[in-house]
């Protein structure tokens, strides 16, 4: 016997009369579930009101009050429960052996080829429609013919299985043609070849650049203008304390932030990533901009944190990524200006939700349009970052070597990512 699928995950109204839905999920317990379950949360464009935790290393219990952003896409329920539901351990033991064999293979990766007249906003519209088709992208390579045409290579994953069949890439081709109207050319979908698949995409930044750029100081972590006084505000206030006391088997991190658009899986990815197993963790709702979590933890045994060096890695850790968790900044490619991008991957392999969705909404904001673009792999000493690189094109009258220009971007993109 086991549990319905219809209560592993409940979605309902909140019954305080407000726009929040109340997420609850009650499921056997993996390692990293919380970080898998706040990563789909996020990848729907969710803000975390508040939240509560809790496993006996068996079985958890997942409460989240979310809401939807301002200008977030349109969240469509039904799915992000199904999304959630496969996230889960299944309780019927003959399913979860299947869904194991199943999670543990890679899922297939599809070549979306989009071939039109170039216009502002163009790499924008078609990654708000991959979204809306719950398409992950992996990777993408943007190129700007000397005519004013466009190809744009879109590797993507489905998470929602709909390109399987030749009739739903067809049907996701036409969806895309039809939005982008009379400048489409073409639009192909297929499934990707191993020579894609056996393509890494790492990086060849320059050593200068990637110095700058995955550096742990915020400051160094630019290059041209510095961060509004208000941002960097925003970047100091950040606590972590690790008290022993309060509980005879866990540590209690104590953790205080400003609030910002994934904080929350941030903190997770990092837990998951250190094998840090979270038994009961309550995350309160933001005052005055500000984020608060109690979380009782231990180490990989099972055990509480108690070698100091380890507390100071751990807070350390948490402190750079709630911190800094997007790199930002602006350099010169010959005489072209080029925007990078760069957040830390998941040891197992997974990028960031939604980077090239908001970063393409910031610079259509601003009326910048993309003249190339690639998502590319960069491995430091300690972790491996995904990277976005734009080679932008000059706004008319305004160029975008300037010293105004270049803050301009960096804080539309910034604020933008972080949800400020």
């Amino acid at each position: 016997m086991g549990m319905s699928w219809e209560d592993v995950v409940l979605i309902e109204e909140s019954k305080s009369g407000s726009e929040e839905k109340v997420v609850t999920v009650n499921c056997p317990d993996k390692a990293g579930l919380g970080c898998d379950l706040l990563r789909i949360v996020l990848e729907f464009g969710l803000y975390v009101t508040r939240g509560d935790f809790s496993t006996d290393g068996k079985w958890c219990y997942v409460v989240l009050w979310v809401v939807a952003r301002p200008t977030s896409l349109k969240v469509d329920w039904e799915s992000l429960k199904t999304r959630l539901v496969a996230c889960c351990p299944s309780c019927m033991p003959a399913f979860y052996l299947n869904q194991i064999s199943t999670c543990s293979k890679s899922p297939p990766l599809y070549l979306l080829k989009v071939f039109s007249w170039d216009r502002k906003g163009l790499v924008h519209d078609v990654t708000k429609l991959l979204c809306e088709l719950e398409l992950t992208i992996q990777r993408l390579k943007v190129m700007t013919t000397p005519d004013g045409k466009v190809l744009d290579l879109f590797f993507v994953t489905d998470s929602v299985n709909i390109l399987h069949t030749k009739i739903g890439r067809e049907e996701t081709s036409e969806h895309i043609s039809i939005m982008l109207g009379e400048c489409c050319i073409s639009c192909e979908l297929e499934l990707a070849g191993p020579e894609y698949e056996s393509q890494q995409g790492f990086s060849s930044i320059p050593e200068a650049i990637a110095e700058n750029l995955f550096s742990c100081d915020v400051s160094a972590a630019e290059n041209g203008p510095r961060t509004l006084k208000s941002d960097a505000i925003k970047f100091k206030e950040a606590s972590v304390v690790v008290d022993n006391t309060l509980s005879p088997a866990h540590s209690l991190l104590q953790i205080q932030c400003r609030d910002q658009k994934g904080l929350i899986y941030d903190i997770f990815r990092i837990s998951k990533d250190c094998d840090i197993q979270i038994a009961y963790g309550r995350v309160s709702s933001s005052v005055d901009g500000i984020r608060s979590l109690d979380l009782f933890v231990q180490n990989e045994d099972g055990k509480k944190i108690m070698n100091i060096e380890n507390q100071i890695a751990l807070c350390s850790r948490l402190k750079e990524e709630m911190l800094h968790p997007l790199r930002v900044m602006i350099t010169n490619r010959g005489p072209d200006t080029e925007l990078l991008v760069a957040n830390p991957v998941e040891l197992s392999g997974k990028g960031r939700p939604r980077v090239v969705y908001d970063v393409t909404f910031a610079l259509k904001t601003l009326g910048i349009c993309i003249f190339s673009a690639e998502i590319v792999r960069h491995s430091t000493l300690d972790r491996e970052w995904e990277v976005y690189r734009f080679l932008l094109v000059e706004k008319q009258g305004v160029p975008l070597t300037s010293k105004q220009a270049k803050q301009d971007i960096i804080n539309k993109v910034r604020r933008t990512l972080m949800g400020w």
